[in-house]
């Protein structure tokens, strides 16, 4: 927002206009509404001497005849309207003159000085009284403020006849415009005296304003002067106030700044030339700090880049790229926090490639190597990437599926089933055709991720005990096997096997030949988890 400019001038002009227009405005208006109340208490006060000047030329008892339209010609009717009207005419501010009969709590007229069609006939109810007309009925009255009736603005005094009893009023109206018209004058009066004011109080403050700023236009030069440089220049002019003493100030304090400046200079050049020595001094030891911060960058780099590799280490299988346990376990944990939080599932499969050993001793560990390499890429192609697959320990991935329960563990576990078993691995230039075994466990909430592991590795020996090439999660553990157990199950297991036939045929032959042993198994080593 751009702020305006105003001068001490304009500024002290505006001020004693504003002061001296604040007085004589309040003067103004002071006089002004005493001179308006005055016109109107003048105005009352000949309403009022009008009609009790007319009450006292008219007998009431002379209209008690008048009391309809009918009346009109009578002599007293005649006469008493030739005399309202006589009066009316002496006096241009009278509207109209008419005299009023009290009936009851009605108040009807007698006789009205109107000249036109709109005149009220005798015993015409007039309905729009005004307070101060009932007052009039008794003792001089006069309306406080202006009222309209279907005759028009008016202002009326009012005065009780001569002999009336209290039963007969004579009224006098003034026209509202006669009245404004006056008030008129008077605001012209008040405007032109305000003019004058405010004029007079222009040029006044326009004097005064001229006095005071005089003196500060040399006063600015030299502040020009000064910060020019230009020390010696002085100031030689009077004005015989306080002006005097800032100009004496002025002088003395060029004095003083001058001395200062020599002073300054001279501190200045001594400064320039420690200031270049330091200089020099700074280059060389920023020199040999930027050599040092080099080292210490590529240093640090270097401990950041193996930490790095040590970390990563740390985390990954170096045969096959993907996690290993201990960073398999570091994601675990943060699931199971996520569940207990947000309570968000996670599902675990413990994947086991079946009769691996057959493949080590048949073909090599290199060919092993290659396997498990490739079997780590298709699991990792076979989930999606929020999910993550690990080497658990020899032939054995384990899986987290990120926000997955039981159920969409078991489609994907049974997809990566069929893929591993559809697809034959490279060994030694012939197909190898493997099988996984599938353990899943989805997490619980307020067990522990051990828990889950277990289930998970039940329901892997619980798809290898029941022919592998299968897909099981058990839900509910009530007995864990024993290493015991286990080993005697694996004697059980077929000595080895066709790779060059699907794993799958084997199993199914397994499972014929052991089907009475493999009952047996599961009912050692699994219950229902129902009743």
């Amino acid at each position: 927002m751009k702020k305006y400019r105003i001068t001490i001038r304009t500024k002290l002009i505006i001020s004693h206009c504003v002061a001296i227009l604040l007085i004589s405005g309040s003067i103004g208006t002071y006089f002004y509404l005493n001179a308006s109340q005055s016109l109107m208490r003048q105005i009352q006060d000949r309403l009022q001497y009008s009609a009790a000047l007319m009450s006292r030329t008219i007998d009431a008892g002379s209209l008690e005849g008048i009391e309809g339209s009918s009346d009109t010609g009578t002599a007293a009717y005649r006469e008493t309207l030739r005399q309202l009207r006589d009066f009316r005419r002496t006096n241009s501010d009278i509207a109209f003159l008419y005299i009023m009969r009290k009936v009851g709590d009605e108040v009807r007229f007698v006789i009205d000085s109107d000249e036109t069609d709109k005149q009220a006939l005798p015993g015409m109810v007039y309905t729009d009284v005004p307070p101060n007309l009932y007052e009039g009925f008794d003792r001089m009255a006069v309306d406080a403020k202006i009222y309209e009736d279907k005759w028009g603005a008016f202002l009326s005094g009012y005065a009780p006849l001569m002999n009336g009893q209290g039963q007969y009023l004579v009224g006098i109206d003034m026209r509202a415009d006669e009245v404004g018209r006056k008030f008129h004058l008077l605001r012209i009066s008040a405007v032109v005296s305000l003019i004058a004011s405010i004029v007079l109080a222009f040029l006044f403050s326009k004097y005064l304003s001229h006095r005071f700023t005089s003196p500060l236009a040399p006063l600015i030069s030299r502040c020009r002067a000064i910060a020019e440089d230009r020390l010696a220049e002085r100031l030689d002019f009077a004005t015989n106030d306080e002006f005097n003493d800032l100009i004496t100030a002025f002088n003395t304090m060029c004095t003083h700044i001058s001395a200062s400046e020599k002073k300054k200079k001279e501190a200045f050049e001594a400064l320039r030339k420690s200031r270049d020595e330091l200089d020099i001094r700074v280059e060389q030891r920023t020199q040999d700090l930027k050599e040092i911060n080099k080292r210490l960058r590529i240093a640090i780099k270097e401990r950041i880049r193996a930490q790095a590799a040590l970390e990563e280490a740390a985390m990954i299988d170096p045969l096959t790229g993907v996690l290993n346990r201990r960073g398999m376990m570091t994601h675990l944990q943060h699931h199971v926090a996520r569940n207990q939080r947000n309570g968000v599932p996670f599902t675990i499969l413990m994947v086991d490639l079946d009769h691996f050993k057959a493949v080590n001793d048949t073909y090599g560990h290199e060919t092993g190597d290659l396997v498990l390499r490739k079997t780590a890429m298709r699991l990792a192609s076979s989930i999606r990437s929020q999910d993550i697959v690990s080497r658990w320990g020899g032939e054995e991935f384990l899986i987290l599926l990120s926000e997955t329960a039981a159920d969409g563990g078991k489609v994907v576990a049974e997809r990566i089933r069929q893929r591993i078993a559809a697809e034959p691995f490279p060994g030694d230039g012939k197909a190898l055709s493997l099988t996984a075994s599938i353990g899943g466990a989805a997490f619980e909430k307020n067990a522990s991720i051990d828990e889950c592991i277990r289930r998970a590795d039940v329901s892997l020996y619980k798809a290898k005990y029941s022919g592998r090439n299968s897909v099981e999660f058990v839900i509910k553990e009530e007995i864990l096997p024993s290493d015991e157990t286990v080993a005697d199950l694996e004697k059980r297991m077929p000595g080895s096997v066709d790779l060059q036939e699907p794993i799958g045929g084997s199993e199914n032959v397994v499972r014929s030949s052991q089907n009475k042993h493999m009952q047996n198994a599961d009912m050692c080593f699994f219950a229902s988890a129902g009743p």
